[in-house]
């Protein structure tokens, strides 16, 4: 038994290695989402442009708009406009992000001691990045308002924000270790997704089917080999997160091995499952990719699963992603102890038992 299951992983591997379209699929789009993510996939801002709409003639308006201007990272250019139109304009156009608009007695009120406001219009086409410009311009606003307080009882106390796990706040740790999950999923349900229906399209599915070999058998031999570049998929992302993004890795390595090995057999099912259902490659990319859109976006990569409606939240409990996220980022940034990284392993042990189950059940219905 074991020799022919080790004769159908060798198999495999030489079918994906000798077609150039598997091979291609299996290292190109890897490699070039992995550099393109890694730099293109943040959420800070920076280098926005600026408007700012002054009909005070005053000095505090002036400064306001000098500190502004000078936000390191922040603001890349600061845009004088000199009506309502040519700031609404701007702002229609997206030349700008947002708007700053000082009244005509803004530095007379803050001179007599009565409150003055400072009107920030802002893209809601761009709701998230707006409310984070919006905090960053609000943050310098109350800086300059303390200091014009002075060193009163009430402006004595100050905040002292301290990250932990990420002491600089870098984006790339939280975004590069999460690329593990997202790509290898990616590699696991191509590999194994072609399997079958690129043994239907090359005619030699009918031999697969009178060889010695079981229907148990066939389906380890095709989930073995996606297994096995799978990890060498994420092995090298692990390396690229840790030797050219410097991401720390505090947490074993080991148990995050035998989480990415837990989380690919899940993957596998589906790509075992998809690929068994279809008639062609072609239909077979379509499967993956219709699997792999959702995932990603259920999966906590991009937005909190806790931001996510009630009705949704249920819905990521199958998603395999959003268990091993936790964990990569756990053993990256917080030397995650083994119980809470088992606590993540458990509910993607039993999504793996049900997805290879039925891929095996449904290849076995297409082998009669």
């Amino acid at each position: 038994m074991w020799d022919r299951i080790l004769t159908l992983i060798i198999k495999e591997i030489r079918a994906v290695w000798r077609d150039p379209k598997s091979r291609a699929m299996v290292i190109l789009p890897p490699m070039i989402q992995m550099v393109l993510f890694s730099f293109a996939v943040t959420l800070e801002v920076k280098n926005v442009h600026i408007a700012v709409l002054n009909r005070d003639a005053g000095g505090h308006s002036l400064e306001l708009i000098q500190r502004i201007a000078g936000a390191k990272d922040l603001v890349k250019e600061v845009v004088l406009t000199h009506s309502e139109a040519e700031a609404g304009d701007a702002l229609a156009s997206q030349r700008v992000m947002m708007v700053v608009r000082f009244p005509p007695d803004f530095s007379r009120r803050i001179d007599a001691g009565q409150p003055a406001e400072v009107e920030l219009m802002l893209d809601g086409r761009r709701s998230n990045a707006s409310q984070i410009l919006e905090g960053y311009v609000g943050d310098i606003v109350d800086q300059y308002a303390s200091e014009l307080r002075g060193r009163s009882a009430t402006s004595n106390a100050a905040l002292a924000p301290r990250a932990f796990f990420n002491p600089n706040l870098e984006t790339s740790w939280n975004t590069v270790p999460s690329l593990t999950a997202i790509l290898t999923m990616m590699v696991g349900l191509v590999v194994t997704g072609l399997s079958v229906a690129r043994e239907r399209e090359l005619g030699t599915f009918e031999q697969l089917l009178v060889s010695p070999a079981r229907p148990g058998e066939i389906i380890v031999g095709k989930t073995v080999p996606g297994l096995v570049v799978g990890l060498a998929e994420g092995s090298l992302i692990i390396a690229y997160a840790r030797f050219v993004f410097g991401v720390p890795l505090t947490g074993s390595l080991s148990l995050l091995y035998v989480a990415m090995t837990v989380y690919l057999a899940a993957v596998i099912g589906v790509g075992l499952f998809i690929s068994s259902l279809v008639a062609t490659q072609q239909q077979a990319m379509l499967g993956a990719f219709t699997f792999v859109a959702p995932a990603i976006l259920l999966s906590g990569f991009a937005t909190p699963i806790a931001n996510m409606p009630d009705w949704l939240q249920p819905i990521t409990l199958v998603n395999p992603a959003r268990y091993f996220l936790i964990i990569i980022k756990g053993v990256f940034l917080k030397d995650m102890p083994a119980v809470e990284v088992l606590a993540q392993i458990w509910p993607m042990v039993l999504i793996a038992a049900f997805t290879l189950a039925a891929a095996s059940w449904l290849f076995r219905r297409r082998m009669q």
